[in-house]
């Protein structure tokens, strides 16, 4: 009773706002879409959607298919790809998401020997799924996710690969380059540049100021690891960046790191996985050579 094609129809006609266009991108007469809506309405017994005018609603019934389908047919196709390659021979493609805006630097140096170690694997980074690398894994539309946080859900499994410090960064000439650690209140009179993050995903927040109830003067957000290490070099605020990311930049730029207080923020670069696939030979290769590279 239920097909592909019907879950296929609902997710376009959400993604496209009408029959009309949903039948265009699916190769359909707008005829024959209502049709098979139709006929699945009269076999469940329930209306899927009741138009109004010229737009849709759908019903009760309808948006517990649509969810359906979007939990269903990225890894319908995911399937579809992955015997397509396998038919033809192929390993396969890693799909990798990011949750670490400096972690990519970090990647960069995994890549490279990885792909001279696996040449019938791919691997495509999906940096669009930033800070929301999680539900990109559980939906199917990666197969790893980089991330300093990990989250505890059943049926995946986190392994930490690359234990970093953050640091506070600052330029040269500004009056703690002299101090090896800094002091949460010291940041009040501050402009304390992050990525676009929101405050609950920035260590330097969550770990360092919230705790001791201290906000910087002000908080400007850059999206890019160059130009924010070019701002602090240029006296416009202060930075928080693993050390290491930092150490790549210090020599050119004349930058000085200070630990978050006296013992410091320890942090791991995590990488995971959906549990049934932990075991798939160039993801599980992935990992190890991750690791080796982190020490």
């Amino acid at each position: 009773m239920l097909e592909r094609a019907h879950l296929e129809i609902l997710l376009e006609v959400k993604r496209q706002g009408s029959v009309t266009a949903a039948a265009e991108v699916l190769h359909l007469t707008q005829s024959a879409l209502s049709h098979s809506m139709r006929k699945l309405e009269q076999h469940a017994g329930t209306e899927i959607w009741i138009r109004e005018g010229r737009s849709l609603r759908l019903t009760q019934a309808g948006d517990y298919l649509l969810a359906v389908a979007q939990r269903l047919l990225p890894q319908l196709v995911l399937a579809e790809q992955q015997l397509a390659q396998f038919a033809q021979g192929e390993r396969g493609t890693l799909r990798i998401g990011m949750e670490c805006h400096p972690c990519y630097q970090w990647l960069l140096k995994v890549v490279t020997p990885y792909l001279e170690a696996w040449p019938l694997v791919d691997v495509d980074v999906k940096q669009k799924f930033q800070f929301g690398g999680i539900a990109a894994l559980l939906g199917y539309e990666i197969d790893l996710v980089v991330t300093p946080d990990p989250v505890l859900r059943p049926g995946l499994r986190f392994e930490p690969v690359f234990g970093y410090e953050q640091v506070l960064v600052v330029h040269q000439h500004h009056p703690w380059a002299g101090q090896e650690e800094v002091r949460p209140e010291q940041l009040i009179e501050e402009t304390l540049i992050t990525y676009p993050v929101p405050i609950d995903r920035l260590d330097v927040y969550t770990m360092f100021l919230l705790p001791a109830n201290c906000r910087p003067r002000r908080h400007k957000t850059i999206e890019t690891t160059d130009i924010m290490l070019q701002m602090v070099a240029s006296g416009r605020g202060v930075t928080a960046l693993p050390k290491w990311l930092v150490t790549d930049y210090a020599p050119q730029l004349r930058l000085h790191t200070l630990r978050l207080g006296p013992t410091g923020i320890q942090k791991h670069i995590h990488l995971g996985a959906r549990e049934a696939d932990w075991d798939t030979d160039y993801l599980h290769a992935f990992v190890a050579l991750a690791r080796q590279t982190g020490q």
